[in-house]
């Protein structure tokens, strides 16, 4: 029975066979060659391949709907009849759709055409949805690298915009240039789920984060506070938190959530009841904030209660798989 390592080797051949004979047989059908395709021309796959047209590159398009390249390709892109022509006409083929089996189901009439290619899927879905198209992309010998762009469509193509990769690292090293016309490129590992792992970790942190603002801003508009004014302060003991983050990070890798402890969660657990009753009492809904308080108690009745605040992490890596389920609902 072949072990999973040597089922990577084998595809790696397949790919590296496909590569060397991709030049070749494009030359022999005529084909009209680019530095990148985009499949994908919504908002953000638009973004991108503005970005990658501004850098200097040659960039074939191809959306469903023809209408959508029109833009483009007044400022030089290149648009495709149907998507098998615009997967052949570059080894480098990214795609932003909307979900995972819209990536499936475009590229269909295409999946023999993607052999030799680097397939980058910039489509935002979950590792394991990452993992299985790696496998597909495999057996059709493409390298496969997915990504995480943290970012909005106009920040595509500058500095500030992050995007991450995971997947084949050959491919990335081979393309990171032309990655990087996109944003910052950060590469993950060749765990194709890395990327939107991380993208999916950061999104919740800054949902998170929202829930509390948004509280926050309904808290002192109920006396008819002004959100701007209150801004200032906001951002400022935000700032402070924050600083909090290195110990929290330290004490969870450790499995410290004892020594030192400044708040602990029997403490916390006592106040927290206060935002609830707070909330309440303004007509404020405290559904935003509620959850917190019964993830307190519950590390409190686990026996947590002299712990430090990073130990709740300890609380969501244990829930059991009907709570898991419920909780995705």
């Amino acid at each position: 029975m072949p072990t999973a390592a040597s089922a990577r080797t084998c595809r790696r051949l397949i790919a590296r066979t496909a590569r060397r004979n991709f030049t070749i047989e494009a030359k022999k059908k005529g084909k009209q060659m680019s530095d990148v395709s985009v499949i994908g021309l919504g908002a953000m796959g638009s973004a991108l391949a503005r970005a990658l047209l501004k850098s200097g590159l040659s960039v074939t398009v191809w959306n469903r709907s023809p209408a959508k390249a029109e833009a483009l390709v007044a400022e030089g892109a290149i648009a495709a009849t149907n998507v098998k022509d615009a997967v052949e006409a570059s080894r480098l083929v990214i795609a932003c759709l909307l979900v995972y089996d819209t990536v499936y189901e475009a590229f269909e009439p295409a999946t023999d055409a993607l052999a030799g290619r680097t397939f980058v899927n910039l489509t935002n879905g979950t590792p394991a949805q990452a993992r299985e198209m790696a496998q597909w992309a495999a057996a059709r010998g493409a390298d496969y690298l997915d990504g995480g762009i943290m970012a909005v469509p106009p920040m595509i193509g500058q500095a500030e915009a992050l995007i991450l990769y995971s997947g084949a690292r050959a491919a990335f090293e081979a393309h990171g240039k032309t990655l990087g016309a996109l944003g910052a490129a950060r590469y993950l590992g060749e765990d194709a789920g890395l990327a939107p792992l991380h993208d999916i970790a950061l999104l919740t942190a800054m949902y998170g984060l929202f829930s509390g603002v948004t509280h926050a801003f309904a808290l002192t508009g109920s006396e008819k506070g002004s959100a701007e004014q209150f801004l200032p302060m906001l951002t400022n003991w935000l700032g402070a938190v924050m600083t909090w983050l290195p110990d929290m990070a330290r004490r969870i890798d450790s499995g410290d959530y004892r020594s030192n402890v400044v708040s602990n969660l029997e403490m916390q657990a006592a106040a927290f009841k206060n935002f609830i009753v707070a909330s309440e009492g303004q007509g404020v809904s405290p559904e935003l904030i509620a959850p917190m308080l019964q993830l307190i108690r519950k590390a409190v009745a686990s026996g947590y209660g002299d712990a430090d605040q990073a130990s709740l992490v300890e609380m969501i890596r244990t829930m059991p798989p009907a709570e898991t389920q419920r909780a995705a609902i």
